[in-house]
């Protein structure tokens, strides 16, 4: 039997609006804002981080230039490979301390673009005594010529460094300074943990269950978004440069995650964003590695996701 045009669209009409009824805004507990007009929204409060959140302190590379490690103008002795919790594996030099590359160099040709105040907060590894242990592949160790005539150890390419603020073994306080900086890999490359689904959840010593990007990054909630009866988000213009959205995941890339209201939706700009129980989420632009949770809290509106949508953590 055939169903007529306007019947079928009626059918098709209920069935969406059943749809977005039942699979959002069941949240209890939380209540919505749904007020206000997105499209017209200004920049919501609450965005701000700390002044230090993205450069650090003094010079604007990250670290005051009087800082310095132990091993700042050492040779790097025999290089080693660390496991690190938060970032996977990483280069160490002999004594243990974290080396770095910077987005702003380049590996073909090898070049280095650190000098003055930089290369005081991110003193150059010296390319004399370097040498490869097991987990690194030697031929990829090398040498370029700083601007000052010196010679600098590169790893497939890369410049190395270390951070002025890391002042014991292990530490890691260098990782995505300014965006630029990162932990190396043994192959030359970012170091970055296993690889994650789009969404999974992570247990956070403080905050219990939490869901993270495919990153490892904490993953946020907005108290003045709302879920019904369909997501919108009132984070635009400014707010989205220190909370940026996260893009859609399909739901066989989620683990963990609450599939109910595991959906995305167009923001008014255009752009799609995924949503957690319909709620719309958001990464923090102050978190600089996977496992930190500079964004919890922040102007008493943002707060990191449970694996069910609710905002772990927020004021009942």
């Amino acid at each position: 039997m055939k169903t007529s045009w306007r019947s079928a669209s009626l059918v098709a009409a209920a069935a969406a609006v059943l749809a977005l009824t039942t699979a959002c805004g069941q949240e209890s507990g939380t209540q919505s804002t749904g007020s206000q007009n997105v499209g017209a929204a200004a920049p919501a409060a609450g965005y701000t981080s700390s002044p230090s959140a993205a450069t650090g302190s003094g010079n604007g590379y990250g670290a005051d230039s009087k800082e310095e490690n132990s091993s700042s103008t050492e040779s790097a002795g025999q290089l080693t490979v660390a496991e690190n919790v938060k970032i996977g594996k990483v280069v160490t030099d002999a004594a243990g301390f974290t080396l770095y590359r910077f987005d702003k160099d380049t590996a073909e040709p090898p070049k280095s673009s650190c000098d003055g105040d930089c290369a005081k907060a991110w003193p150059p590894v010296p390319a004399e005594g370097a040498s490869a242990a097991t987990g690194i592949d030697k031929a990829l160790l090398g040498e370029v010529t700083r601007s000052d005539g010196t010679k600098q150890l590169t790893v497939a390419g890369w410049p190395m460094y270390r951070f002025a603020k890391d002042t014991k073994a292990g530490d890691t306080k260098g990782q995505g300074v300014g965006g630029t900086w990162y932990a190396a890999a043994p192959d030359g490359k970012k170091a970055s943990a296993t690889d994650l689904p789009g969404l999974s959840v992570r247990n956070d010593p403080k905050l219990g269950d939490i869901v993270v990007d495919k990153d490892g990054k904490t993953v946020y909630r907005f108290l003045k978004d709302q879920a019904w009866p369909t997501p919108k988000s009132a984070c635009v213009g400014a707010c989205l440069e220190k909370w940026p959205v996260v893009a859609p995941v399909a739901a066989d890339d989620t683990k963990g995650v609450q599939k109910k209201g595991l959906m995305n939706f167009t923001r008014p700009d255009g752009a799609k964003q995924q949503t957690i129980n319909c709620w719309p989420i958001y990464t923090f632009s102050g978190d600089k590695a996977a496992g930190d949770t500079n964004g919890q809290g922040v102007g008493g509106t943002w707060y990191a996701v449970a694996p069910d949508g609710k905002p772990v953590g927020a004021p009942k």
